[in-house]
């Protein structure tokens, strides 16, 4: 006989974790299918935590090398030339991983939430949900009472022609753990995932280049963010080319052949240490069999409805193998997964709910410089038929831009010039992805510009970046 559960969630990343635990708080008995050996999926153990705290090893070794402007001195005098021990910066990064993994299946515990360990198919049963088998060791049935909830995430996407050997020629997956720092590396993609290991391994000393097919670095940020962040890395000696391709990649004993063409349509030839490609992730379906269950597919993600609803009574999914339908654009953010993973229990309770407006979700890229935005750019505003109104405040002109050393980038605002009220949130420079958050909380709660401007900010801080873009929004910047 089946084993009988209110909820099942197949998955344990940031999606069906939170999904998981928001069910069990209402009173739901739930089990988790997850083959991997920790609970918390891509963005704890691959992606979101490893490479930002990869990252804040960079930022750490950049305040060391420029010891000697903070007045920073050892026993031995002043600091000398410093290095990067890779090995203790994957211990600490694992450690990190560990606890955080750790804190996960604590809270399975508290919640008294099931981990069914294994790999999971969707059966259909009559009368009712799926039932989901679990294959691992000996396989086993469960059955959800009320919803199958999918939560199986995203993986690296590779590019037709181009063979991930995962040993030259990589993905994020084997980035995050390369033993030593590389003497060059080219990488494919200027998405948040190329961008944040650039800065990583420029930081570590790597020569790297940047091959991007749109016009632009980072093509869904606002233009102004990413004309500033190409301006930031050709300063700190990272290489771009945009509006170009790779049209062959070869790997060997020590490194990758890389022909690559450029925007003007010349051939540029390049060889590296290693080929990383950042292109995208596509959606995990493999082996649930949702084509036989009848699930609606587009280009492989699962369609669902504004309450998360599949085709098939009784299943749900959420995340990255998610698609809202034709021309909707669904961010793939650890973020969105579990604002959509609550949602779904709730809805699967009996609670009432409320789409979620994903015009008012922040995106945060960790590079350096830092991107934080939320809302819509100044062309898709236009695009949307607003009449819009600009206002932009570098941060470099802040007193505590000054004191921390962090003085490159702006904050711009994008409002609608009829009724004042806030459209978009742009930002790069230090603390962007913390400051993001008070423009998320503004467009949330339909805030106009001039609401922002009167908002006190205190001094000295970053934030005032955004206090004075809103005085420039109605032409009233003090500090400038």
């Amino acid at each position: 006989m089946p084993r009988e559960f209110d909820v099942i969630v197949v998955g344990a990343g940031t999606g069906g974790y939170v999904a998981a635990i928001r069910a069990a708080q209402l009173g739901l008995s739930v089990a988790v299918v997850e083959k991997q050996k920790a609970l918390g999926g891509t963005c704890l153990i691959w992606g979101c935590i490893p490479t930002k705290a990869l990252l804040e090893h960079a930022h750490a070794f950049k305040v060391i090398q420029r010891a000697k402007d903070w007045g920073v001195t050892t026993g031995a005098g002043p600091v000398g030339p410093v290095g990067i021990d890779m090995a203790q910066v994957h211990a600490r990064k694992d450690r990190i991983v560990t606890g955080l993994t750790r804190g996960v299946e604590f809270l399975f515990k508290k919640n008294k939430i099931e981990w069914v360990k294994g790999t999971a198919r969707l059966v259909s049963q009559a009368g009712g949900p799926p039932g989901v088998e679990v294959f691992e060791g000996d396989a086993q049935m469960l059955q959800a009472r009320r919803d199958v909830i999918l939560a199986t995430g995203s993986s690296p996407r590779g590019v037709p022609g181009i063979e991930i050997d995962r040993k030259r020629i990589i993905t994020s997956d084997e980035a995050i753990h390369l033993a030593e720092v590389p003497k060059s590396i080219v990488i494919l993609g200027s998405g948040a995932v190329g961008v944040e290991f650039a800065s990583i391994f420029r930081r570590f000393g790597s020569d790297v280049t940047i091959v991007e097919l749109l016009p632009r670095l980072v093509p869904v940020e606002d233009e102004a963010v990413s004309a500033e962040l190409e301006k930031s890395f050709r300063k700190q000696g990272i290489t771009s080319h945009t509006s170009a391709r790779v049209t062959s990649a070869k790997a060997s004993g020590d490194g990758v052949d890389i022909e690559v063409q450029l925007a003007d349509g010349s051939t540029k030839a390049f060889h590296a240490d290693y080929l990383l490609v950042a292109t995208g992730r596509g959606p995990v379906t493999t082996g649930l069999d949702l084509e036989g269950l009848g699930v609606q597919l587009e280009k492989g993600y699962v369609r669902v409805d504004a309450g998360y609803r599949t085709s098939v009574a009784g299943v749900s999914a959420i995340g990255d193998v998610i698609t809202l339908g034709e021309g909707t654009v669904h961010p793939q953010l650890a973020h969105v997964s579990s604002a959509e993973g609550i949602l779904a229990a709730e809805r699967i309770a009996g609670l009432e709910t409320r789409p979620i407006n994903y015009d008012h979700v922040p995106g945060c890229t960790y590079c350096d410089p830092e991107i934080g935005s939320v809302g819509l750019t100044e062309r898709e505003a236009a695009g949307r038929g607003y009449e819009v109104k600009v206002g932009m405040f570098p941060f470099g002109v802040l007193g505590r831009a000054k004191i921390s050393g962090e003085t490159d980038g702006f904050v711009k605002i994008v409002a609608d010039k009829k009724y004042d009220e806030l459209l978009g949130v742009h930002m790069i420079g230090s603390r962007s992805t913390e400051l993001v958050a008070e423009a998320t909380l503004a467009l949330r709660l339909e805030s106009t510009a001039e609401e922002l401007m009167r908002t006190i900010h205190a001094h000295p801080t970053m934030a005032e970046a955004i206090g004075e873009a809103a005085h420039a929004v109605n032409g009233a910047a003090i500090q400038l």
